[in-house]
C-alpha cells in the first residue's frame, strides 16, 4: 500500500468512525426528546409509524440502493448510466406504494396503531415512502463515487443532527405526533436534494447489460434489504399491535442502546466496503480476507466493552429516558448480549454483498427473519416488551451465525484470527471484572456504572505504561485506520 492510499484510508475510517459516533449521539438526542415530549402510549405510536416507514421504504430500494455500491466502485466514471436505471424502477413503485398506502390508511392504522390521529399518522407515512425511496438511493451513489466525508456530513451529521431539532419544532408548532412525524421526515427530503448535488453527472444511455447487471444483484438484495431495516422495526410494530403502543416504546428504547453500539461496525463498513468491493471484484480474495479481519478487530475492541456495560448497567443507562422507560432494563440486557455475537462476527454481511453474493445474504437475513417473528408472535401476548426483545436476539444470532458460515465460502479464507481471540478475551475480562466491582459496591445504577467506568479507564491509563501495549495498540490502529497488514 501507497503512501498516498495510507493517508485516503486513516481519513476514510477516522471520518467514517466520527460520523458513526455523531450518528449514535444524535440518535440518542432524537429519541430522548421524542420520550420525554410525548405520553408512553404517544411515543409508541411514533416509533411504529417511524417503523413502518422504514420497511416499506427498504422493500421500494428493491436493492438498488446496495447494487449501487457494488457497482459503481468498480466503474466510477458510469454515475450518468447506473442511476437513471436504479432511480427510474424504485420510484415509481415507491409512488405506486405511496398511493395505495394512503388509499388503505384506514385499516393499517386500525391493525397497528391506537388512537384518534393515526389513520393520518399511517397517511403521511406513506407519503414519505418515495421521500425515504430517493434519499436511499441517492446516498448510496454518494457512498460508493464521492469521497466519505461527503456521504459522513449528510447522512451521519446532517440528518441526525436536524431531526430532534425539526422535532422540537413541530413540536412547539402544535404538539402534535403527527407533526412530530413530519419534523422526523422532512430532513430525508433535504438530504435527497444535497445527495442528487452531490452525484449530479450529465446523463448517458444506459449500456447494453447495464439494467441486468444492477438488477440480478439489486432483485435477491431486495429482500434482504427489506429485512435488514426490520431488524429493529418490525418487532416495534408487532409489540405494538399485540401488546400495547407503551410496551412499543419501552422496546424501542432498548432497541435504540442496542443499535447505538453498532457505530463502530457501521463507521468502518463506510469506509470498508468499496475497498470489499475493488478486492473481490479483482479477485484478491486473502487480501479482502485480511480487511475483513483488520475491521473486525476494531469492532470487537471498541464494541465489545461498551455492549458488556449495557447489559449489566441497563438501569442506568435507561434512567437518560425518565422513570418510565424502567421496563426496559432487561430488555434492554437481552439484546446487549445478543449484539456481542452481531459485532463479534464483523462484517460477514457486507463481504457476501460486495463478494456479489446476495443470494446468501438474503438466505442469511431471511433465516434471522422468520426466527424472530416466530418467537414474536409466541412471546409479545405475554411478555411484551421483553418477548420482543427475546425474539429479536434469536434472530440476530441466527442471522449471524448463518452469515458467517457463507462468508467463509465466499472468502475462501478464515474470518477468524488468533489475535482477535485474545483480543475478545482481554476486553471481555477486564470489563466484566470492573463491572462486577461496580456493581458489587453501588449496584446496577448510574454510581455503579461511574465506579466501572472509572476502573476501565484508570486500568487503560495504567497499561500505557507497559511498552508492549502501546506498541500493541499502534499496530491494531495502524491495521484499522489505514488497512496495513501486520
Amino acid at each position: 500500500m501507497t503512501a498516498t492510499e495510507v493517508r485516503r484510508s486513516t481519513r476514510n475510517g477516522t471520518a467514517a468512525l466520527l460520523g458513526a459516533a455523531a450518528n449514535g449521539a444524535f440518535g440518542f438526542v432524537l429519541t430522548t426528546v421524542i420520550l420525554r415530549t410525548f405520553t408512553p402510549a404517544e411515543s409508541g405510536a411514533l416509533f411504529s409509524v417511524i417503523a413502518l416507514v422504514t420497511i416499506v421504504g427498504a422493500m421500494c430500494c428493491a436493492g438498488a440502493d446496495t447494487a449501487l455500491m457494488w457497482a459503481l466502485p468498480k466503474q466510477p466514471d458510469s454515475g450518468g448510466r447506473l442511476l437513471p436505471v436504479a432511480l427510474l424502477p424504485t420510484v415509481a413503485l415507491s409512488v405506486a406504494v405511496g398511493l395505495g398506502g394512503v388509499a388503505w390508511s384506514g385499516p393499517i392504522a386500525r391493525a397497528l396503531l391506537d388512537g384518534e390521529s393515526s389513520t393520518a399518522l399511517v397517511r403521511l407515512a406513506f407519503v414519505g415512502v418515495p421521500v425515504v425511496v430517493v434519499s436511499t438511493v441517492l446516498l448510496a451513489a454518494v457512498r460508493a463515487i464521492r469521497p466519505v466525508g461527503a456521504y459522513v456530513l449528510v447522512q451521519f451529521v446532517f440528518v441526525p443532527v436536524t431531526r430532534p431539532l425539526a422535532v422540537i419544532g413541530a413540536v412547539a408548532a402544535g404538539g402534535s405526533v403527527l407533526l412530530g412525524f413530519a419534523g422526523w421526515l422532512l430532513p430525508l427530503a433535504v438530504a435527497a436534494v444535497l445527495a442528487l448535488v452531490l452525484v449530479a453527472q450529465p446523463l448517458s444511455r444506459p449500456a447494453r447489460g447495464d439494467w441486468r447487471r444492477l438488477w440480478s444483484f439489486a432483485l435477491p438484495r431486495a429482500a434482504s434489504a427489506a429485512i435488514d431495516a426490520s431488524s429493529m422495526w418490525v418487532g416495534v410494530l408487532l409489540t405494538g399491535a399485540l401488546a400495547t403502543q407503551a410496551e412499543a416504546g419501552l422496546f424501542a428504547a432498548a432497541g435504540r442502546y442496542a443499535l447505538a453500539g453498532l457505530l463502530v461496525m457501521q463507521g468502518l463498513r463506510v469506509a470498508v466496503a468499496p475497498q470489499l468491493s475493488r478486492l473481490l471484484g479483482a479477485g484478491s480474495r486473502a487480501e479482502a480476507a485480511r480487511a475483513y479481519r483488520r475491521a473486525t478487530l476494531g469492532i470487537v475492541l471498541l464494541s465489545w466493552p461498551a455492549y458488556l456495560l449495557l447489559a449489566v448497567y441497563a438501569p442506568a443507562f435507561l434512567a437518560v429516558f425518565g422513570a418510565p422507560l424502567r421496563g426496559a432494563a432487561t430488555p434492554l440486557a437481552v439484546l446487549a448480549l445478543a449484539m456481542l455475537v452481531n459485532v463479534g462476527v464483523g462484517l460477514v454481511q457486507t463481504v457476501l454483498l460486495m463478494s456479489g453474493n446476495s443470494r446468501a445474504h438474503l438466505a442469511a437475513t431471511a433465516g434471522g427473519l422468520v426466527l424472530n417473528v416466530v418467537a414474536a408472535v409466541l412471546l409479545i401476548p405475554g411478555h411484551g416488551a421483553l418477548g420482543a426483545a427475546v425474539a429479536w436476539s434469536l434472530g440476530i444470532v441466527g442471522e449471524n451465525v448463518l452469515a458467517a458460515v457463507l462468508a467463509r465460502r465466499a472468502l475462501g479464507e478464515p474470518l477468524f484470527s488468533a489475535l482477535l481471540w485474545r483480543a475478545a478475551a482481554a476486553a471481555a475480562t477486564a470489563t466484566g471484572l470492573a463491572s462486577l466491582l461496580g456493581v458489587l459496591v453501588a449496584g446496577r445504577g448510574p454510581a455503579g456504572l461511574a465506579i466501572a467506568l472509572g476502573v476501565l479507564l484508570a486500568g487503560s491509563l495504567g497499561s500505557l505504561a507497559e511498552r508492549r501495549v502501546r506498541a500493541a495498540l499502534v499496530q491494531v490502529r495502524d491495521n484499522v485506520l489505514t488497512g496495513r497488514s501486520s
